[in-house]
């Protein structure tokens, strides 16, 4: 009798039988409620092959036309005796270019964000066209001045220019957090175990030194001091450090790392009033989320994902994610100051915030609604920065348009022109970028279009794919989630629709799997090969997990547990 009870409790646990009482309960963002069910006008564009676009054009030393090349190679040798690749910032940016500033003049934010986006959508760019762009991003390693951590510039000769040395916190911690993203990718690139260890020792004695409190405008990681300046407080600080330091625990094992990560992150949600100043805080909500599911915290995940969305931040006043219809254009989803000139969004920001916030679900799939109804969002509101996909009479300069050679877009979208006396009869959504402010009278008005942020465009590219049904996406949990546990394959899929919808669900040739979803907690499909149709309720979503068909299954606590690999934390 004793085995029989057995056979049949797991003839339940696989079927899913009876769990309807288990399903994963869903929690809203009032921010993401707020934006449209299904936005308008609606177009999903390839951003996989806008990435490989923009890395084929963009890495070519011999490009001929106006502002180009984007590229060059500086060969002043700063921190490592190596050329490194300069990339402009902006086009036209008169600071920078070879016979500019030694040619010294150029950011990691543009170099690492374009490498990493590269990497993420398949390209290998340790070795490509007989460069090593991987191994030339040592130079923003800053040993000459001790700081010892990757930093936004190479050296402080060109500091002043631009880009952070000013001293603003979030351009010295972020530039490690693309580093340890690249690291991932690349665990093999000479030098880089070394400069992950320093970047790790670093961010553990600063968190040690601030002890808790990180009420400042900056660290000074060579003199290890926490310092102040004009630039308002940056707690959110803690979450860059927290993520870097949790990362560095997955990579080496050192227990200290972990132990640096919890207190960080413990003196970012200790906060009383929203401190998000620019990229830092949504990985503090996907740290959140992981540490409770792998570590047993319990931060608080909802707080850290309102205080990203809502445009409540005080320094930063407004910061977080837009939501509106600008004449007849849902700009929904688009990450910047909610308050400046009605609304000010830009695309560095959108793409960088789907890093931490679409593998979040993994680890909390409660909120697998709220987010993938807010990927959709962004995902069709990115396109507007690209001047192909804007009407004219929405950009500043759409007779410039073919400069960018259909891959670099405006910086940002504002509801009405942000300069002073320019453009100011074009209507929202406006197609701007802030270029022509950094040098006034000499930065041309192309310097609107950014290459910075365009860089990025491979963590949509590897993220977004699409099904058969027009606005229903299939996004890629995984492709974000560094320094993971082993994983299967694991998908989000939004039903945006005010009905149920039937998706045609492709797997891996010539394998057998199973798919669980995490939110109804059950087994939807087993046994497919090839595709199977799967039903998805309205406004609600799928979280899949491709498991092996004939895995062992083993309920450990809270976790449902296939073949050694956890397939839900969250049973």
């Amino acid at each position: 009798m004793a085995k029989l009870k057995s056979a049949c409790f797991y003839v339940m646990l696989f079927c899913g039988l009876g769990l309807a009482k288990a399903q994963q309960a869903q929690i809203t963002l009032k921010r993401v409620d707020e934006m449209p069910n299904l936005p308008q006008p609606l177009q999903i564009i390839d951003y996989k092959k806008l990435s490989q676009d923009f890395d084929k054009k963009v890495y070519d030393f011999k490009a001929s036309a106006p502002y180009w090349p984007l590229v060059w190679l500086d060969k002043s040798g700063k921190n490592f005796k190596q050329p490194t690749l300069g990339m402009y910032t902006a086009i036209g940016d008169v600071r920078q270019g070879l016979v500019n500033n030694k040619g010294m003049f150029h950011e990691a934010l543009a170099n690492m964000g374009a490498v990493l986006g590269a990497s993420l959508v398949g390209l290998d760019k340790s070795k490509q066209n007989g460069f090593n762009y991987v191994g030339m991003l040592k130079n923003y390693f800053n040993s000459d001045t001790k700081w010892n951590i990757m930093m936004n510039n190479t050296a402080p000769e060109v500091a002043l220019l631009g880009g952070g040395y000013g001293r603003d916190w979030w351009y010295d911690v972020y530039p490690n957090v693309l580093f340890y993203a690249i690291f991932e990718k690349y665990p093999n690139e000479k030098g880089f175990k070394d400069i992950a260890k320093s970047i790790a020792e670093k961010f553990y004695k600063a968190d040690s030194v601030l002890a808790g409190n990180y009420n400042y405008s900056y660290f000074d990681y060579a003199a290890m001091k926490p310092m102040k300046n004009q630039i308002c407080l940056q707690q959110d600080a803690a979450a860059g450090h927290a993520w870097v330091l949790y990362a560095a625990y997955k990579k080496f094992g050192d227990r200290r790392y972990l132990k640096g990560a919890i207190s960080a992150m413990t003196a970012l949600e200790r906060n009383s009033v929203n401190p998000t100043y620019e990229l830092l805080m949504p990985f503090g909500a996907y740290l959140a989320a992981r540490m409770n599911a792998e570590q047993g915290t319990k931060f608080d995940v909802k707080k850290l994902l309102e205080w990203t969305f809502d445009g409540t931040a005080v320094c930063r006043e407004g910061w977080g994610v837009l939501v509106g219809n600008w004449n007849g254009y849902d700009i929904s989803g688009i990450v910047g100051s909610t308050v400046d000139h009605g609304g000010y969004g830009f695309l560095m920001n959108t793409y960088d915030a789907a890093w931490p916030l679409i593998p979040l679900v993994k680890y909390h799939p409660g909120y697998a609604n709220a987010i993938g109804k807010w990927m959709l969002n962004a995902v069709n509101a990115s396109r507007f920065f690209y001047p192909q996909y804007l009407p004219k009479a929405h950009q500043t300069i759409p007779e410039l348009a073919e400069v960018t050679k259909g891959v670099i877009a405006y910086e940002g979208i504002a509801k009405s022109s942000t300069f002073d006396t320019l453009y100011q009869s074009l209507q929202a959504p406006v197609a701007q970028g802030d270029g022509p402010k950094w040098v006034p009278g000499k930065n041309p008005s192309v310097s609107q279009f950014s290459v910075y942020g365009s860089g990025h465009v491979g963590i949509f590219g590897s993220m977004v794919q699409t099904t058969n049904i027009e606005g229903i996406l299939k996004l890629n949990v995984l492709a974000t989630d560094f320094y993971r546990d082993r994983s299967y394959p694991t998908f989000l899929i939004y039903n945006p629709y005010g009905q149920s919808k039937t998706i045609r669900y492709q797997v891996k040739a010539n394998s057998r799997t199973d798919l669980y979803d995490m939110v109804s907690k059950k087994f939807v499909a087993k046994n497919v090969q090839t595709s199977v149709n799967l039903s998805i309720q309205k406004h609600m979503s799928l979280l899949v997990v491709e498991v092996p068909s004939g895995s062992k299954l083993v309920n450990n606590g809270n976790r449902l547990i296939a073949n050694q690999v956890v397939i839900d934390y969250n049973r």
